[in-house]
């Protein structure tokens, strides 16, 4: 166990649900966010698009307002990422933008409700005194010739820099995340970002603050991070306890704005993944990478409707929800929310069956079922002895569902027990 001093993550677990939002220089390219070292453009060359970013659709209003519409209850905003271009008016680079977009999108998402995150990248690519690695765009050169003049610890202090600026500027912020450590021997680790300073700073500026899992010292975080990916059973500390998660995902295949990308997730997929993260115990951060205007784009708006649309109807499903206890088996077929408080039980039909939905361990335990999305009734049956060529064979502490032949209008459908 560690000894670190920790945020409050009592409204995380009640939210589940945020928007991650990637935007910077790189959306000027449109190739990825990792353009710069994928490509290996060197800082000078990259610096060219700095003229070119010029925002002139956007509007931070509208975006908060489609986060909240989606059901999103906090924001999470790239201030700057591994190229190193600052989205704020910070004092201590002219690699910025224009605006102030940190304060527009702070002021924006806050008064509509939502709780503050900013993303900061430990990564720096333009800065002068952040040494050269196996992900630096320079990586092809000689290491030795190009570190020479370069202060890694000189650069940790830039860091601290603007990380008061972040804290300080903007009101309380209720996350801090930082992306990330890569411990190999060509790669960086915890003393090259002094992350025990940095960590301490943190905490002396905003105590409350969660701080994610990537300063690569184990124990520190308040939540851990996996990207990309849904754990399948949730995620658990060495002595098998439940610990707070939250998984990052996209709308396609990367963070940042890329025109050309063709592997966007349907509804289906948008709704099953958040049910999955929360019935593993887990928040969802989903990610939005606005172009180069400052718009988001219609794949992403539809998207974002397709939460809307979900969770206008099921969010009590998610909100203040997570694993149900291992005294319910989950269904076949099914993912099961718990919402401790109310004690009610959320079925979510992943594939909708003809007519049953069999619940294991709940005979007797259920007082009312209801569709989530109307509130109309649905039927249950317990085992009976005598069995027909139309009724299951059943265990005997087995609940029975008896769905409506149509299946509701949702992408996956809600079924509300009413727990004794």
């Amino acid at each position: 166990m560690s000894n670190y001093q920790h945020g409050d993550s009592s409204w995380f677990v009640r939210d589940r649900f945020g928007m991650f939002i990637h935007w910077g220089l790189y959306s000027v390219l449109a190739r990825h966010e990792w353009i710069m070292t994928r490509e290996k453009i060197a800082p000078q060359d990259y610096e060219k698009y700095q003229e070119f970013f010029d925002a002139d659709k956007f509007d931070a209003a509208k975006w908060a307002h489609l986060a909240k519409e989606a059901g999103m209850k906090y924001v999470v905003f790239t201030a700057k990422h591994h190229e190193g271009f600052c989205m704020w008016n910070t004092k201590y680079t002219d690699y910025k933008a224009k605006r102030d977009y940190v304060k527009e999108i702070t002021d924006a998402f806050r008064k509509e409700g939502l709780h503050i995150g900013l993303y900061y990248s430990l990564l720096d690519w333009h800065h002068p005194d952040f040494h050269v690695d196996d992900n630096h765009p320079l990586r092809d050169g000689d290491w030795a010739e190009l570190n020479k003049n370069r202060n890694q610890s000189r650069y940790a202090e830039y860091m601290r820099n603007q990380v008061t600026e972040l804290l300080t500027n903007y009101g309380k912020i209720d996350i801090m995340w930082f992306d990330y450590t890569y411990p190999r021997p060509t790669g960086k680790n915890a003393n090259d970002w002094e992350s025990e300073k940095l960590l301490a700073h943190v905490r002396s500026l905003q105590p409350d603050i969660l701080i994610d899992d990537r300063l690569g010292l184990p124990g520190a975080g308040d939540f851990q991070s996996p990207e990309q990916y849904v754990p399948i059973n949730g995620m658990f500390d060495d002595q098998g306890k439940s610990v707070v998660w939250e998984g990052c995902q996209t709308f396609s295949g990367s963070w940042g704005y890329y025109r050309d990308e063709t592997t966007w997730k349907n509804e289906k997929q948008l709704i099953s993944m958040l049910v999955d993260h929360v019935s593993r115990n887990g928040n969802l951060l989903m990610n939005v990478g606005p172009n180069a205007r400052g718009q988001i784009d219609v794949r992403a708006q539809n998207a974002l409707k397709a939460f809307h649309t979900w969770m206008d109807r099921n969010s009590d499903s998610i909100y203040n929800c997570g694993q149900a206890p291992a005294e319910f088996p989950e269904p076949d077929r099914c993912r099961y929310t718990y919402n401790a408080e109310k004690k009610r039980l959320y079925v979510h039909i992943m594939d909708y069956p003809v007519k049953f939905i069999h619940l294991p361990k709940l005979a007797g335990k259920v007082r009312f079922a209801r569709l989530l999305g109307d509130h109309s009734e649905v039927l249950t049956s317990l085992p009976s002895a005598q069995h027909a060529s139309m009724s299951p064979i059943l265990p005997p502490d087995t609940l029975n569902l008896i769905l409506p032949s149509l299946k509701p209008d949702d992408q996956v459908p809600v079924v509300e027990l009413f727990l004794n």
